[in-house]
């Protein structure tokens, strides 16, 4: 007798080919979880004193990186700054996840509460929980302040988590998951980097991975069975959570911190080359995925290209 989740497999597929059984890919997902999942609290030795001389963040990721301000700047500075940005972008990090939290509550609300579908939807949410406590953890042992986005994007995100459709809270999930997921494979293995950060970051790494694939499957299975108006809205609001997210990836209050002009470096910031490809080449596998499954379409295409994370 064939299955309902057998005749979906059967049915449905997108520009990628068939898609997976949803039962399936979270039964894997799950049996990963119960083997490499992590408790930061006791992985990670938080009574190790800072390294001097180490980075918070690789050199090259950090925003002024290559500019004539950088170049201006003495070593100490550079490094504090490379501090005060991994600060703010753990202080994104943990926007997004508590953002991201919600929507997964959203999406199960309906669903087979015995489903592995649900379950692992319910593991994800405790491997936010987590990583957000160690993000916050990991700002307050460096020593910077938490770097809350602006005010008016906080309040937007009220909205979206209310407004938010299914394929629209995976596409959303996705670009705040993948883009620091690129940095953060940059980071765990550079010996420059405070030791502390790369067991951070490698936690983090090896934890997303399941969740970047969960929510991929999703969209996916999303985009294809979502009326067009659903898909037309996607698109834009995809296209707008990418816009806001570009504007917040980095509180320019780290540069008044550690004694720079604020204008002036946010000026040479938005000019860079260098941190233009930073920005998309984290974006770039994302990009390619949304573009072959149809979310990069029209004024939502638009909308990434004015972000700077598409070309």
């Amino acid at each position: 007798m064939t299955t309902v989740s057998e005749r979906e497999v059967q049915v449905l597929r997108d520009a990628l080919g068939p898609l997976r059984d949803r039962e399936q890919v979270a039964a894997r997902l799950l049996e990963s979880s119960a083997k490499h999942s992590f408790d930061p609290d006791k992985e990670l030795d938080w009574e190790a004193p800072i390294e001097d001389g180490k980075w918070f963040w690789p050199p090259e990721l950090v925003s002024l990186y290559g500019t004539p301000l950088w170049h201006r700047m003495s070593e100490e500075q550079r490094m504090d700054l490379a501090r005060h940005e991994a600060a703010s972008l753990a202080s994104l990090g943990i926007w997004f996840e508590i953002i991201l939290m919600q929507l997964l509550v959203r999406h199960i609300y309906d669903k087979s509460l015995t489903s592995n579908h649900v379950r692992y939807a319910l593991t994800e949410i405790a491997d936010e929980c987590r990583h957000s406590m160690m993000f916050a953890r990991m700002i307050e042992k460096g020593g910077a302040p938490a770097y809350p986005v602006p005010r008016i994007y906080h309040n937007l995100a009220r909205v979206l988590k209310t407004v938010s459709t299914t394929p629209g809270s995976f596409a959303a999930t996705l670009l705040g998951e993948e883009i620091l997921d690129w940095m953060q494979r940059l980071t765990f293995p550079d010996e420059r980097v405070q030791t502390l950060v790369r067991g951070v970051t490698r936690i983090h790494v090896v934890e997303e991975a399941r969740h970047v694939r969960y929510a991929r499957e999703e969209l996916r299975r999303q985009m294809v069975t979502a009326p067009r108006w659903e898909q037309e809205f996607t698109r834009l609001s995809c296209g707008e959570a990418a816009r806001v997210f570009s504007v917040c990836f980095i509180n320019p209050k780290v540069y008044e911190n550690v004694g720079l002009d604020r204008r002036e470096a946010v000026a040479q910031v938005r000019a860079s080359g260098h941190r233009r490809e930073v920005m998309q080449s984290g974006a770039r596998r994302l990009t390619d995925f949304l573009d072959d499954i149809g979310v990069l379409r029209g004024a939502g295409r638009r909308l990434w290209k004015s972000s700077g994370l598409l070309a």
